[in-house]
């Protein structure tokens, strides 16, 4: 996040510069800081800026197009076309090639030496691992692992590069496929959201209704025990009336009279 925000930095500070440049010698010495600085690796907006318009047909042409070789080419598109272009100060030079090393990652994560060496323009395997390691690396436009073994730069992360003019075809279908796939699945969490709505609503109706069921059970049930204490009392109060009518009709045993002996 710290380098992206510096990135924002560095390209707002440079594009407000162009702007107020006048001249097509002070525009051409801008674009020489701006492509040489050790911290700025995006280029599209400075290179939209209309005065840059005023280098054409000048004798400092040829540096709208190193601006535009820094945007989105590589050190091998610089060494062909060389001779038409001014040469590059040893801060430029580094510049591409950390650029080249962008370029490279973007399509494959396992670089083999051999290729990096040829398209960097690299002697020995010492001197491209110190340049992975110092000058991407440590700069964290790239974080991988140097595999001595299998002599290849195995990649993690690379930060992105301005987009090539033949690249937005591919970015603009990229783009729309996400974006279909994105309504699609849109659309199917919308449907499970409202079939999981239905299924709640449908849990809550059968929840209320268990929970009536289950209240007209109790007030049944207590109906059912108040008629039956009702019952028992009443037993109750007949069982004592009738033992007293029983006492009071049933006849009393008369004594038998004592007789006296002569």
């Amino acid at each position: 996040m710290d380098m992206e925000r510096k990135q924002s930095e560095l390209i707002d500070h440079f594009v407000k510069r162009a702007t107020a440049v006048d001249a097509a010698a002070p525009l051409a010495d801008l674009i020489l800081e701006a492509t040489a600085h050790p911290s700025l690796f995006a280029f599209s907006e400075i290179l939209s800026v209309p005065d840059l318009a005023k280098l054409k047909g000048t004798q400092y042409a040829s540096s709208l197009y190193v601006l535009r070789l820094f945007a989105c080419g590589t050190w091998s598109d610089y060494k062909c076309n060389a001779g038409s272009l001014p040469a590059l100060v040893p801060d430029q030079v580094r510049k591409l090639k950390q650029l080249t090393v962008l370029t490279l990652a973007e399509t494959e994560k396992v670089l083999p030496y051999d290729q990096l060496m040829e398209e960097l323009d690299v002697s020995n395997v010492r001197e491209l691992e110190d340049f992975l390691i110092n000058e991407c690396m440590y700069a964290g436009i790239v974080r991988g692992k140097l595999d001595q073994l299998r002599r290849c730069f195995e990649v993690q992360f690379a930060a992105g590069r301005d987009l090539r003019p033949e690249q937005l075809d591919n970015m603009i279908q990229t783009l729309s496929d996400w974006l279909g796939t994105s309504d699609s699945l849109l659309h199917l969490i919308q449907e499970k959201i409202k079939w999981a709505d239905i299924m709640s609503e449908t849990n809550k109706k059968h929840k209320k209704e268990i929970e009536d069921k289950v209240e007209e059970v109790k007030k049944s049930l207590k109906q059912a025990d108040l008629d039956l204490r009702g019952h028992e009392e009443s037993f109750s109060e007949s069982g004592g009336m009738m033992d007293y009518e029983e006492d009071r009709v049933r006849p009393k045993r008369r004594r038998q009279p004592m007789h006296k002996e002569g």
